[in-house]
């Protein structure tokens, strides 16, 4: 016989997500107030993602910038633990993360869930390199005559990243991790067509240590938000791996204007494939310093 004191368990309201966009560490909605629907790959209605305008794009190139100073400053092993703990906290995360990608690129749950894992370990790969990238390109350079002459890498700056439109998470993180790691801040433009995955790693980036605006991710019309950041005359690069054909050569013609440095789209097999490290040195400028050397008496020899 049932318990009639037993309460009746009654339905909830389902309570639907809002993703909002990420820019200088906080979480504003579109200026222009618009949104656009987002599908799964069955065409299910998933959300409604906000649309950037010319106005998010400005806002958040100001506040790469502003972020820049500190983060280029400080020391590698530094950036380093800070990516590990955003790979940390991607770890805690990994069930949302797995259902969001599943949804977007149509795969099933254990395939979503090893993309998921690939891509904490692109991240965690990313923040090993942080404070050895220097030695691989940099060093003591030959010279004829009483000089050190010495080469070092030093981020370039405030870079566009149009993500690529197909690996909605993977793609991402191995577009966004070597820009940052090396030193520079990122305005992201996520995949149009599967955007969440990207709002959702802006809620990871704001509960770790990455300070406010060193990476800033936008969503909407691909080609409407790059055109504006292209011509941007306060972004230094840019890195067309999201564009088509079409939409990279109008990019990279506005992007001449104030000799951004340009990566255009390269044709990637496998984002699960070892990377190396084309990503992180595309984005780095070289300083050279010479220094004469000191004569160590009558010998003539130097230090």
């Amino acid at each position: 016989m049932s318990d009639k004191s037993e309460k009746t368990e009654q339905p909830r309201l389902s309570v639907f997500k809002t993703y909002k966009l990420y820019v200088g560490g906080k979480f504003p909605r579109s200026e222009s107030g618009r949104v656009y629907e987002v599908t799964d790959a069955q065409g299910r209605w998933l959300a409604n993602a906000p649309q950037s305008s010319r106005k998010d794009a400005r806002d958040a190139v100001v506040a790469a910038r502003k972020a820049f100073g500190g983060w280029a400053g400080a020391t590698a092993y530094n950036r380093g633990q800070i990516l590990y703990r955003v790979a940390e906290m991607l770890e805690g995360r990994r069930g949302q993360f797995a259902r969001e990608v599943a949804d977007a690129e149509g795969l099933s749950k254990s395939r979503a869930a090893a993309v998921v894992d690939a891509t904490i370990d692109r991240w965690v790969w990313y923040a090993g390199w942080t404070d050895k990238i220097a030695q691989v390109v940099g060093g003591g350079n030959p010279v004829a005559g009483p000089y050190f002459n010495l080469s070092s890498p030093e981020p370039t700056g405030v870079v566009t990243v149009l993500a690529p439109q197909d690996s909605s998470f993977l793609g991402l993180v191995s577009v966004v991790a070597p820009v940052i790691a090396t030193g520079n801040t990122a305005v992201v433009i996520a995949s149009e067509r599967s955007p969440l995955p990207a709002l959702s790693l802006g809620e990871v980036l704001a509960t770790s240590d990455l300070p406010g605006g060193v990476v800033n991710v936008l969503s909407g019309r691909t080609a409407e938000i790059a055109a504006p950041l292209a011509s941007h005359q306060d972004v230094n690069a840019i890195d067309l791996a999201g564009a088509d054909e079409a939409l990279a050569k109008e990019l990279e013609i506005a992007a001449a204007d104030n000799l951004k440095r340009v990566l255009r789209p390269q044709p990637v097999d496998d984002w699960a494939a070892t990377p190396g490290i084309d990503r992180m040195t595309a984005f780095l400028e070289t300083k050279t310093v010479w220094h004469p050397t000191g004569s160590l008496g009558a010998s003539g020899s130097a230090y």
